[in-house]
C-alpha cells in the first residue's frame, strides 16, 4: 500500500497574509509546497490530504488543489478551535489554533494507510521523501514510527539564527527525545547555541534535528485522541497552549508504547524565516533545476 503525503497548510491564510500572498520561487512561480508535493509523487506517495481552515476553502481549491488533482488523489480536511473531543468547549478569547497534533487529528476519518506528516512551507528536498517514502511503504506493524532527522549543518540560515528539534537518538538510530533549541546558528565556523543555564552549547555538523517531516502509522490517531483530552484537561485556559506533535511522539517514546526510527538524508532543508532569504531560495531553486534535479516546469 503506498503511504499517504498529510500536509499542514491551515496556518497558511494567516501566515502569508492570504494565499494570493503565497510566493512563487520557482522558475514559473512554483511555490516551495509544488516541489514537495513533486518529490513525493516520485518518492512513492500515492495521496494527498490538506489539513486548511474552512473559511479559505474555496481559494485554495482554485489556486493550489487544481495542480495536483490529475497527478495524485487529493483531500481536503479542516482544522477548527471548536473540533474539540466531548465535553470540552473552547474557552472565550481563545485565537490561537490547537497546535500542530491538533491538525495532524483533523485526518483521522480519511487516513488508513501509513502517512507522513510535513508543513507546507518547508523545502525538504528529493532525497528526504525518497527515504521517508521507501520506509513507509515497507512498515510492519503498528506503533512504529519514523522522523527524517535532518543534520544541522543542512538547515541553517544565512540572514539569522533558527529554532530547530534537536535529537537525542540512541545506538540503534532511534528517537529517544526532542528538545526544542533557539538561536542556533553558526559563528567563526561552529554551530552552537545558548542552553537554559547559559552556557554556550557547539553541535557537531550531523546532528540529527527535526524539520517537522513525520512518518506515522494510523495507530498514532487513537494515542493522539486520548492524550488530547490530557491535554486540553490541563491547558484548557492557556489561550496560548499548543498541542505540537513533539509532546505526543516524547510521550510515546517514554512510556515505550512505540518506537521513532531516525531516518539520515542527505537533503538540505531551506525556507523563508527572514525576508532576506527570499532571493537565496529563489537562487537554490534554480540551481537545483539547471542542475537536471527538478523539470522547469513541474506540473
Amino acid at each position: 500500500m503506498k503511504p499517504t503525503l498529510f500536509v499542514l497548510a491551515a496556518g497558511m491564510g494567516s501566515r502569508y497574509g492570504g494565499l494570493k500572498q503565497l510566493d512563487g520561487l520557482g522558475p514559473n512561480g512554483e511555490t516551495i509546497m509544488d516541489y514537495s508535493i513533486f518529490d513525493a509523487i516520485r518518492g512513492g506517495f500515492g495521496k494527498l490530504v490538506f489539513v486548511i481552515r474552512k473559511s479559505f476553502e474555496k481559494d485554495f481549491r482554485e489556486k493550489i488543489i487544481s495542480k495536483y488533482e490529475n497527478h495524485i488523489p487529493v483531500e481536503v480536511v479542516f482544522q477548527d478551535l471548536n473540533n474539540l473531543p466531548e465535553g470540552f468547549t473552547c474557552p472565550e478569547g481563545r485565537e490561537k489554533p490547537w497546535g500542530t497534533n491538533h491538525a495532524v487529528l483533523m485526518g483521522k476519518d480519511v487516513i488508513k494507510e501509513p502517512f507522513a506528516v510535513i508543513n507546507a512551507d518547508d523545502f525538504y528536498g528529493r532525497d528526504s521523501f525518497a527515504v521517508l517514502g521507501k520506509w513507509l511503504s515497507e512498515v510492519d506493524g503498528a506503533n512504529k514510527y519514523c522522523m527524517v532527522g535532518y543534520r544541522v549543518g543542512n538547515t541553517l540560515s544565512e540572514s539569522g539564527s533558527v529554532a530547530r528539534g534537536v535529537c537525542e537518538t540512541n545506538e540503534a538510530g532511534y528517537l529517544t527525545g526532542v528538545v526544542e533549541r533557539t538561536a542556533i546558528e553558526r559563528i567563526n565556523g561552529d554551530i552552537q547555541f545558548i542552553d537554559e543555564n547559559g552556557k554556550q552549547v557547539i553541535l557537531e555538523e550531523n546532528t540529527p534535528v527535526s524539520m517537522n517531516m513525520w512518518g506515522f502509522t494510523p495507530d498514532y490517531f487513537s494515542y493522539s485522541e486520548e492524550y488530547f483530552k490530557e491535554f486540553l484537561t490541563a491547558n484548557i485556559g492557556n489561550l496560548k497552549s499548543e498541542y505540537y506533535i513533539p509532546l505526543m511522539v516524547n510521550k510515546l517514546i517514554k512510556e515505550g508504547t512505540a518506537t521513532v526510527k531516525v531516518l539520515d538524508t542527505t537533503s538540505k532543508w531551506f525556507g523563508v524565516t527572514y525576508a532576506a532569504d527570499r532571493q537565496g531560495v529563489v537562487d537554490k531553486i534554480k540551481a537545483l533545476v539547471d542542475a537536471g534535479e527538478y523539470p522547469n516546469k513541474l506540473f
